[in-house]
């Protein structure tokens, strides 16, 4: 493995559009430099500036990755990095596949929680504005990211690998460098086209909440129900068809997944993208479906997509993991947590 910084990095051309929906993913300009991956036909676009963020997935002949065509990539400077209150929504929600650690949801520590209460964890983590360290393999295939945690002592990596026969491993290590027991909630955020046409496939008859809604009235976050099956106010949502309740809605559920071998799997006009781990490493999946109900941004056009995502703990917020939802993960001081997904796909 070498240091990023010793080989040319390359700036390829955009990833391409969906075939089928080049206005859902529509490139945009000022893309800084970005690391390409190869192995089989399959390709992943890497931009380390961007947080290590995953800016392309291409695999079986197709874009998986939505990408904005609001908010244009921007490297994070220091003061963004430093910011509690910096909004990944409005700054870096511009599609691809970033990382979320040690929260996802804005929030506060709860107070009594040793060593860290009434710490303030920015919006999706802090792993998107920072500058992580980048190594890759002679042959083009693999390459390391490690961050170092700001307002916690943590060390995060993820090592990608495209393999020969196109699948893309990701292998995952959270480590506590500190005195004190640390509590984190990790997932990763795809964000892919939400379509007429996209089914989601998830264990059938797992535990499933809401954790937000909108445009589909009031939502109990305490209410437990079993995938795909979703009461939110006086709608019921088939969630493995986002599209057939409707325009104008969006909501974010998370699921407790089954020990053992779980896959997970998005379709669409033939096509099909999975992701494979271990239910026992990786505890939940949280799903992101914005049917046209959502925007940050006041008075703009709510965006269509669907963010897919295996996790630990839930829900977005850790200070709500730490309370009312009881499901935060913990790392002891010193100890090293690891976890691995597997992305596969398959043509129409």
């Amino acid at each position: 493995m070498r240091a990023a910084g010793a080989v040319n990095l390359r700036s390829p051309a955009s990833p391409a559009p969906h075939a089928a929906h080049p206005d859902r993913i529509r490139p945009v300009a000022s893309t800084p430099d970005t690391l390409v991956l190869r192995g089989g036909s399959s390709s992943l676009a890497l931009v380390p500036a961007l947080g290590g963020k995953i800016a392309s997935l291409r695999l079986a002949g197709r874009e998986w990755l939505w990408t904005s065509d609001v908010i244009a990539p921007r490297v994070p400077d220091e003061r963004t990095r430093a910011d509690d209150a910096a909004s990944y929504v409005e700054i870096a929600d511009t599609g691809g596949y970033d990382e979320c650690f040690p929260t996802v949801g804005a929030c506060v520590v709860p107070a009594g929680v040793p060593r860290f209460g009434g710490l303030r964890l920015p919006d999706h983590g802090e792993l998107w504005s920072q500058q992580p360290a980048v190594t890759v393999g002679d042959d083009g295939s693999e390459a390391t990211v490690a961050w170092v945690g700001r307002r916690m002592p943590y060390e995060f990596v993820r090592a990608v690998r495209v393999e020969a026969d196109g699948r893309v491993t990701m292998r995952y290590a959270a480590t506590n460098r500190g005195e004190a027991p640390l509590p984190f909630l990790w997932s990763a955020h795809p964000l892919l086209a939400l379509t007429e046409r996209t089914r989601v496939h998830l264990p059938h008859g797992a535990r499933l909440r809401v954790d937000a809604a909108h445009g589909l009235g009031a939502h109990d976050a305490a209410a437990e129900q079993a995938w795909p099956t979703v009461r939110v106010g006086g709608a019921t949502l088939d969630a493995s068809h986002p599209a057939a309740v409707g325009d104008g809605y969006a909501c974010k559920l998370f699921l407790d997944l089954p020990a053992g071998p779980v896959v997970a799997a998005v379709e669409e006009d033939g096509a099909r993208l999975e992701v494979a781990m271990d239910g026992g490493e990786v505890t939940h999946f949280g799903l992101w479906l914005n049917n046209g109900g959502w925007t940050p941004f006041a008075g703009g056009r709510p965006y269509r997509n669907l963010a897919f995502e295996p996790c630990i703990g839930a829900p977005d917020s850790l200070a709500d993991a730490l309370g009312r939802w009881d499901a935060a993960a913990w790392l002891a001081p010193g100890e090293t947590r690891r976890w691995t997904l597997v992305w596969l796909a398959t043509g129409a």
